[in-house]
């Protein structure tokens, strides 16, 4: 086994290239479409994606989502959006490799078929029963619930990228009772239904290995990191190390 220590901006540039080899994914940027909803580790799997498309040019990450989890100090507004949503760039919208610029979830989802794959970003995960959750804001359930319209009544591939640094040990759904109950105040949640992709999943896409979380935590910027173990093979080892080592310097997530 060897050990790594990843950050939370570093974890979410290993699940973006990960994601950028995922088969059906592949298939999808060829002959269907992909959806890469607005967050921000999607605007990593969408600068990773776009880029092996060829049309990186003229996308930013830095305001790439709709509502934002910040320190309590820095001002948003009830639902997590920050004050000045002008420099919101949509979602990213994939069709057959070319990027449908200004396009968003909402434009695309009635013409979503088999085949074709929606990628949203979740605010929780449960790791013993690989489940991701969503909070929601908007009244009409957001982003989400326009998704699962293509994801249940038409098949569409859901896909959930999701740092480490986001795992709760409470299930899912007991959660959600609680925070959708009547008179309940803040957020609310969504547990969904689709493939988890976190940088456990993240190591085994790109080297084969098998990895767990081991420990977690830091200081001097590696607030929210984790510990992870990894075995495999010796080839596998050293690719996984190879994998690790350029991500590593990741910046932390900035929205400039």
């Amino acid at each position: 086994m060897i050990q790594a220590v990843v950050t939370p901006a570093a974890g979410k540039r290993l699940i973006a290239k990960a994601l950028t080899g995922h088969p059906a994914i592949r298939a999808a940027l060829q002959s269907g479409t992909v959806v890469v909803v607005a967050g921000t580790t999607n605007g990593y799997v969408a600068e990773e994606l776009l880029s092996a498309c060829g049309n990186a040019e003229g996308f930013s990450r830095h305001r790439f989502f709709r509502g934002i989890t910040l320190p309590p100090s820095k001002k948003t507004t009830d639902t997590g959006r920050l004050p000045d949503e002008s420099q919101f760039p949509g979602d990213v919208v994939i069709q057959k490799g070319a990027w449908l610029t200004g396009k968003t979830i909402f434009d695309v989802v009635d013409a979503l078929k088999e085949g074709d794959v929606i990628l949203k970003g979740a605010n929780a995960v449960d790791l013993a029963h690989k489940q991701a959750g969503i909070l929601i804001g908007h009244p009409k359930g957001g982003t989400i619930v326009a998704a699962l319209q293509a994801v249940v009544g038409r098949r569409v591939r859901l896909i959930l990228p999701v740092g480490l640094e986001k795992r709760v040990s409470t299930d899912l759904n007991s959660i959600a009772a609680r925070l959708n109950a009547s008179g309940t105040g803040g957020a609310r949640m969504l547990p969904v239904p689709g493939e988890v992709v976190t940088e456990i999943e993240a190591i085994a896409i790109l080297t084969g290995a098998s990895a767990e979380l081991i420990a977690a935590g830091g200081v001097c910027g590696a607030e929210g990191s984790v510990w992870m173990g990894i075995s495999g093979t010796a080839k596998q080892e050293d690719i996984a190390k190879e994998v690790l080592a350029r991500v590593s310097g990741e910046p932390a997530f900035a929205l400039t």
